[in-house]
């Protein structure tokens, strides 16, 4: 992997850190999530009429990727809901990547080395370690992370095909975020009308931060995947989880104990092996 892949990703980790965290953060994760959606939407709208467009065939997958899209981030914000994210983000993001890794091979043709399988393999038990080394689980919490682990390899391999078809990654994810996003925003206009009009009144800024911050980050993630193999970026993709920790005792005020330390620490040497293959 070239170091300006490995590097690109390691943003679009930061990014996606720092929107989940956005999430978790308000008070209404529900009605949050439909608000950084749909932020995404907008900011995907001002930019499609100056990048190339994607290939027709690329255009099925674009339509699933939609509606996995909305399952996932309904998921999201539902998971949050229930559990900390220092423990439902870990086993979303953690069991993703490995999916994704043992289904990649049938589903894509694509093989990983040995040294890939280490590297992939040390981040989701790294990261995995620090979900069921938490304190205060919570059922429902861990079952809906669970559930949208598999949305995640889901969505990872249909965009992974769909974004090397399409020719054109940058427009793929917009075209996907701005079809997401309105159809989410629309749902909680018609819902919850008066509800988050006035949310959104109040927070509009945290929207756009999480808007741009997952456009950006998922955007960066398919470009990367045209150039290296899928179940690599979608696991180094997930040293997400380095900075979403740092977040979460930060500014979420979440205990950051020594085991979690080691386990973000071999995430990171996961991360170097992934550098190396």
């Amino acid at each position: 992997m070239s170091a300006t892949v490995f590097v690109v990703v390691l943003f679009a980790a930061a990014l996606h850190a720092t929107w989940n965290a956005i999430v978790k953060g308000t008070e209404d994760t529900l009605l949050t999530t439909a608000m950084v959606t749909g932020s995404a939407a907008f900011l995907a709208a001002l930019a499609l009429p100056f990048v190339t467009q994607p290939a027709p065939e690329s255009w099925s997958f674009i339509a699933v990727s939609v509606a996995v899209h909305i399952a996932y981030f309904a998921l999201v914000a539902w998971a949050y809901h229930f559990a900390d994210m220092s423990q439902a983000y870990p086993l979303m993001r953690g069991t993703a990547p490995l999916l994704v890794a043992l289904t990649s091979g049938y589903w894509i043709g694509e093989h990983l080395s040995l040294t890939g399988w280490i590297g992939v393999s040390t981040i989701c038990l790294g990261i995995l370690s620090l979900a069921f080394g938490s304190r205060g689980t919570n059922t429902r919490g861990i079952a809906l992370a669970m559930l949208n682990a598999l949305v995640i390899a889901g969505y990872t391999l249909l965009d992974g095909i769909g974004a090397r078809l399409s020719g054109a990654p940058l427009a793929y994810n917009m075209w996907m975020f701005l079809l997401t996003g309105f159809l989410f925003a629309l749902w909680a206009l018609v819902a919850k009308r008066k509800k988050f009009t006035r949310y959104v009144a109040r927070h509009w800024h945290l929207g756009l931060i999480g808007g741009f911050g997952t456009l950006a980050s998922y955007g960066l993630v398919l470009w990367a995947m045209t150039l290296a193999p899928v179940a690599i970026i979608a696991a180094l993709r997930e040293t997400s989880i380095l900075f979403g920790t740092a977040i979460a005792g930060i500014t979420l005020s979440e205990r950051i104990t020594l085991g979690r330390v080691a386990a973000v620490s071999a995430v990171a040497c996961g991360a170097m092996v992934l550098r190396l293959t």
